[in-house]
C-alpha cells in the first residue's frame, strides 16, 4: 500500500515496516492473533495469520523497496541453512563410519566391506563439494559486505545462493525454504533479471578456477571432463533461450543441479590443485567429476524437455486419474 492508500498489486507494491510486539505498558501493538497455521513441517517455527489494526509502525524502507531491502537477509539465512545442511551431512558422515567400526556383518566389522565403505566413500565426497560450494558463497558475502566485491563477484553470489540452498537442501533439508522446483525458478530468476550477466559470471570464473588446475597431470582428465560439461552448458543455454519461458522453466531443475554439480568440480579441482594438496583432496576431485556433471544435456538429448514429453508426463501422472474440484 502506498502513502496515499491506494494498493499496488504484486511485491512492486510492498515495504518494510520495523513493528513493536508491545507497547511502552506491554500490551500487544494492536496485534491480534487471528489463527496459528496448521502447518505440514517446521512446526517448531509458528506461523500466524495477524490483523494489524491501528499498529504502529516505522517504514524502514523505500517507498515500494521493502522486498529489494530485505533481499540481503534472505540470502544471509539461505547461506545460513545451506552451512547448516552441510553440517547434518558432514555428522552422518561421522556417524555412520564409527557404526561402521563396531557393526559385524558376515563375520567383520562393516569397514572391512569394500562396499560399505565405497557407498560411505561416495558420501564423503558429496559432503565435501558441499561443503566447499557454501563456503564460496559465504566468501562472496564476506565481499559484498566489505564493499570489496566485483561486479562478477556479486552476479555469482546471486546465481549461486539458490543454486547451493538447492543442493545442499535436497541432501536433508528439502522442506525448509521452498521445494527443489522453487528454488530452481529462482534460479531462472536471477538469470533473467541480470540480462544472462549471472551465467557471463559463472562460465568466467569458472573457466579461471580451472586455469589454476591445469598445471596438475593428475588432475587433466579432471578438468578436460569439467570443460567439456562448461561447452554443453553454453550450448544448452543458448538453445534455451530460443524456446522462450516455458521451455526454461521446463528444464529449471536440472539445469540448477548442473550448475551446482558443475562448479562444485571446479572447487574441488581448484582445492586439490593446492602445493599441500593431499592424495585424498586430489581423489575427491576426480571422483566428483566421475559423475554426470551436465545433467540438462543428457535431458535434453533424450527429448525430456520436448512438447510430447510434456504431454507424456501429463498422462502418466493424471491419465484416468477423477478430477474433483475441492479446495485444500
Amino acid at each position: 500500500m502506498a502513502a496515499d492508500g491506494q494498493v499496488e498489486q504484486g511485491s512492486k507494491g510492498l515495504s518494510l515496516f520495523y513493528l513493536k510486539v508491545r507497547d511502552a505498558e506491554g500490551k500487544l501493538n494492536k496485534i491480534e492473533i487471528h489463527r496459528l497455521k496448521d502447518k505440514l513441517g517446521t512446526r517448531q517455527l509458528l506461523t500466524a495469520e495477524l490483523f494489524l489494526d491501528g499498529a504502529k509502525a516505522l517504514r524502514i524502507s523505500a517507498e515500494g523497496q521493502g522486498v529489494a531491502t530485505i533481499a540481503h537477509m534472505l540470502t544471509i539465512a539461505r547461506i545460513h541453512n545451506a552451512i547448516g545442511a552441510v553440517a547434518f551431512m558432514r555428522r552422518m558422515i561421522h556417524m555412520a563410519r564409527d557404526y561402521a567400526t563396531k557393526r559385524e556383518a558376515f563375520g567383520k566389522l562393516l569397514k572391512d566391506h569394500p562396499l560399505h565403505t565405497q557407498t560411505l566413500a561416495r558420501m564423503e565426497v558429496q559432503t565435501r563439494g558441499a561443503f566447499l560450494l557454501s563456503m564460496e558463497m559465504g566468501r562472496l558475502l564476506g565481499l559484498e559486505e566489505t564493499e570489496k566485491a566485483t561486479v562478477q563477484d556479486q552476479h555469482m553470489l546471486r546465481l549461486l545462493t539458490p543454486v547451493v540452498k538447492l543442493y545442499t537442501g535436497k541432501q536433508v533439508l528439502t522442506i525448509w525454504e521452498g521445494t527443489t522446483n522453487i528454488l530452481s525458478l529462482d534460479v531462472l530468476r536471477s538469470i533473467v533479471k541480470s540480462g544472462g550477466k549471472v551465467l557471463d559470471a559463472f562460465f568466467s570464473m569458472a573457466q579461471a578456477k580451472l586455469e589454476v588446475a591445469l598445471g596438475a597431470p593428475e588432475l587433466e582428465l579432471s578438468v578436460q571432463i569439467v570443460q567439456k560439461a562448461l561447452h554443453k552448458l553454453r550450448l544448452f543455454t543458448q538453445e534455451m533461450g530460443l524456446k522462450g519461458e516455458e521451455g526454461m522453466q521446463l528444464s529449471a531443475r536440472d539445469f540448477a543441479y548442473t550448475l551446482a554439480r558443475i562448479y562444485g568440480g571446479v572447487l574441488l579441482l581448484e582445492h586439490a590443485a593446492r602445493p599441500r594438496a593431499s592424495a585424498t583432496d586430489i581423489f575427491t576431485a576426480q571422483r566428483w567429476c566421475q559423475q554426470d556433471l551436465c545433467l540438462v544435456d543428457r535431458e535434453d538429448k533424450a527429448g525430456s524437455y520436448s512438447t510430447a514429453a510434456v504431454s507424456l508426463d501429463h498422462t502418466l501422472v493424471f491419465g484416468g486419474y477423477p478430477f474433483v474440484r475441492g479446495k485444500l
